[in-house]
């Protein structure tokens, strides 16, 4: 593990080192974690403190525990630490950056804002890149004057244990874009994927249609949360089944993106089930909220 200038990234002139992370919720803290592990500069921003404090708990807890499993030196957790800013000020993140991460909301619109007001505040030679599982790369790239210098970077919970990173390629981003995300994907120690942008890219368009149809069994009777999970793990190989991995997700989360394809595809196999718009309505939305399919107090 490599701190300082060896940190960067070069691809076709371009070089990544300072790195900005809007959003400090659980992706947004696992990003800036494995950045600043693999050596970036990072700075996480949340505009709301409290958000802040957690992702700063969260991201010690899981050095600790690296430090504890042998995984991790003391130096390389002190190293990260040293690597990493938290700060509430937007400008002040995104000043010196060479890539904004957006990690906000499945919302385009708010996401749409957050990069136009990023523009405003970044220096002309900043990527930008989107932790977006399902929205569209190219329609969030024409809110900017970079659209060619824009891509989806698509991370998976939990960031610092999941090896997969897909890029998300919209209809003007350039091969030394591509190339420096690629670039940075790798040193990060992640295996990474390449789509074009399309409505759920490659992961959220197959991952959702089987948890939305675990969801409707549910929903029928046809088994039980545990028992469908345990067909797919014990049957299929899959290491967590469909239900337990939506309440990791967030079942807010699997509704807006259910919302999105429904909307681009019009097919029923993304409509929403009526369990799963209960569920979010009772705030039984997964782990975070210590209830979903699952009991997780």
């Amino acid at each position: 593990m490599t701190g300082g200038a060896q940190g960067a990234v070069a691809a076709e002139g371009m070089t990544i080192q300072h790195v900005a992370v809007v959003g400090a919720g659980t992706m947004g803290a696992g990003i800036a974690q494995v950045a600043a592990m693999a050596g970036y500069d990072v700075v996480l921003q949340d505009v709301q403190e409290p958000q802040l404090e957690r992702a700063r708990t969260t991201i010690a807890t899981m050095l600790d525990k690296g430090v504890d499993r042998g995984k991790v030196t003391e130096a390389q957790r002190d190293e990260t630490w040293a690597r990493l800013t938290l700060a509430q000020d937007l400008g002040v993140a995104v000043a010196s950056a060479d890539l904004v991460v957006e990690a906000i909301p499945e919302k385009m619109e708010w996401k749409a804002a957050l990069f136009r007001e990023v523009e405003t505040l970044c220096p002309e030679r900043t990527l930008f890149a989107s932790n977006t599982s399902s929205l569209s790369i190219s329609r969030l790239a024409n809110e900017t004057k970079r659209a060619d210098r824009f891509l989806g970077m698509h991370f998976f919970n939990p960031v610092p244990i999941m090896k997969l990173l897909e890029l998300v390629v919209g209809e003007a981003t350039n091969e030394s874009t591509l190339a420096a995300a690629r670039a940075m994907g790798a040193r990060m120690g992640k295996s990474v994927i390449v789509v074009k942008d399309a409505p759920g890219f490659a992961t959220s368009r197959l991952g959702i249609a089987l948890g939305l149809e675990a969801i409707r069994m549910v929903e029928q009777g046809v088994a039980s949360a545990e028992d469908i999970d345990l067909a797919m793990t014990l049957g299929y190989g899959h290491p967590m089944g469909p239900l337990r991995l939506t309440d990791l997700v967030g079942l807010d989360v699997r509704l807006e993106i259910a919302r999105y394809l429904h909307g681009e595809f019009g097919d029923d196999r993304f409509r929403p089930p009526v369990l799963l718009e209960q569920m979010v309505e009772e705030g039984r939305i997964g782990k975070k909220a210590g209830r979903g399919f699952y009991d997780w107090e």
